[in-house]
């Protein structure tokens, strides 16, 4: 038989979104994806009880918030021929259907060019109707109660210290790769990290790891082929 629609996106979530840093990573690269210049990733009881993340992106147009949803919609290929001039961080449309099915979730945007903001619920799968709301430009994502449909799933979560440390790893890792955008990351009102942009990925790396560290950079690049790699390494007394 063919497997009702809320039983393969339940499936879907399992495979896409582990604990709440998973959600974190897709909302975070979703929003780099929207242009953003900043973004702010606010966090409670380790990012079970819940995520929001807020941007100054182009926000998404009211009649694409239903796709916005929807199991393999996505604005970010049209063709296969997309599948190999990849510039984006994803382009699968799963990530958002999978966390609205096992999460209490709230997607509020003001596009560009629209004159009002709209706000779209979803309870475990369950849509509302789109109404309008007051929200800045870019669009605010809340992911409430995790898993809370899910019950052995959100049994196997860990403490919230744990699940804090997750998160905060996930936001490292793309907070260094996007140097010149401003990234917040709250943890119950406690502010972990504020990081303004910058024109130098060292300044991230102090940030994050100190002035040995950045004192200790080897600097690496190199291209063949037409890819090309920059980074850094570290000093092995680190």
């Amino acid at each position: 038989m063919k497997l009702p629609t809320g039983v393969v996106n339940k499936i879907a979530a399992g495979e896409v979104i582990e604990r709440p840093a998973s959600v974190v990573k897709e909302l975070m690269e979703n929003a780099i994806d929207a242009g953003s210049t900043r973004i702010d990733v606010l966090i409670e009881k380790g990012g079970i009880d819940l995520i929001r993340i807020s941007d100054n992106g182009s926000g998404i147009p009211k009649d694409e918030l239903p796709l916005a949803v929807e199991s393999h919609a996505t604005s970010k290929i049209r063709d296969a021929d997309d599948l190999f001039d990849v510039s984006s961080l994803g382009f699968r449309g799963e990530a958002l259907a999978s966390i609205a099915e096992v999460s209490q979730f709230l997607l509020r945007s003001f596009a560009e060019g629209a004159d009002a903001g709209y706000e779209l619920a979803v309870n475990g799968g369950h849509r509302e109707p789109i109404v309008p709301c007051g929200c800045p430009r870019g669009t605010v994502i809340e992911v409430r109660n995790l898993f809370f449909n899910t019950p052995v799933r959100r049994k196997f979560l860990k403490t919230t210290q744990t699940e804090i440390g997750h998160v905060s790893e996930a936001f490292t890792r793309i907070a260094l790769a996007f140097p010149e955008i401003h990234f917040t990351l709250t943890h119950n009102t406690r502010v972990i990290h504020d990081l303004p942009e910058t024109n130098h990925i060292t300044d991230r790396i102090l940030a994050f790891f100190g002035p040995e560290i950045r004192a200790s950079l080897i600097s690496v690049s190199s291209e063949l082929d037409g890819i090309k790699i920059n980074g850094f390494a570290v000093d092995p007394t680190q």
